[in-house]
């Protein structure tokens, strides 16, 4: 068997080497790029807490959903993506934007996967339905946030309050009936639970 010579295992060398160089350099251009994005973040994220505020103009409202749009545009791989999209939300919803609150939500379920976050814009698409009084598209949707939820989960409770009501408004009376008493099913300590039982008497039922 015939050994390598000193100018293979060179180009060898080299050739590691290089790959090794361009390994880095992509590795530092990426944690540059990360950290980059996330202090364009936390600038934005902030400026849109203050939009957020009722005593906010409608200026600083505008400005603050241009500049998360801008910043999920530049950066939309970033670690604080979701977040930023679940702020575009909830300020689209307070301009009445509706359709466009669903739609920054959508990105936040995307980008976050599971989670608190997902579970909040899920419950921000009811919101934006109901708020549009298409209590069946609601109901479908509040229906949707809880389907991989637990008794346990954080806001399981309050998604099923929220169902309950959306099936009164949308004249579904038995279904409503059903999910108040999955209330007192499921969370049996819960301080709605006299509140439910009005519901339930004022539906004509028992508990």
């Amino acid at each position: 068997m015939t050994l390598p010579t000193w100018r293979t295992l060179a180009i060898i060398a080299a050739a590691v080497a290089a790959v090794l160089v361009l390994g880095l350099g992509g590795w530092l251009w990426t944690s540059v790029q990360q950290q980059r994005g996330m202090a364009e973040y936390a600038e934005t994220l902030e400026r849109a807490r203050q939009g957020e505020s009722p005593s906010a103009s409608a200026e600083a409202r505008i400005q603050a959903i241009r500049g998360l749009e801008g910043v999920l545009a530049q950066y939309p791989s970033n670690s604080m993506a979701p977040q930023a999209a679940y702020e575009l939300g909830n300020l689209r919803f307070a301009a009445h934007e509706y359709d466009k609150a669903r739609a920054a939500y959508q990105v936040t379920i995307a980008k976050a996967g599971s989670g608190t976050l997902a579970t909040l814009a899920r419950a921000g698409i009811a919101y934006a339905w109901e708020a549009e009084r298409k209590f069946a598209d609601a109901t479908q949707a509040y229906q949707t946030a809880l389907a991989d939820l637990k008794p346990a989960a954080f806001y399981y409770e309050e998604l099923l309050v929220d169902l309950a009501r959306a099936q009164e408004l949308a004249g579904k009376k038995d279904e409503a009936i059903i999910t108040y008493r999955r209330i007192l099913k499921d969370l049996p300590r819960s301080a709605r639970s006299d509140d439910v039982r009005n519901r339930l008497a004022s539906l004509g039922v028992m508990p």
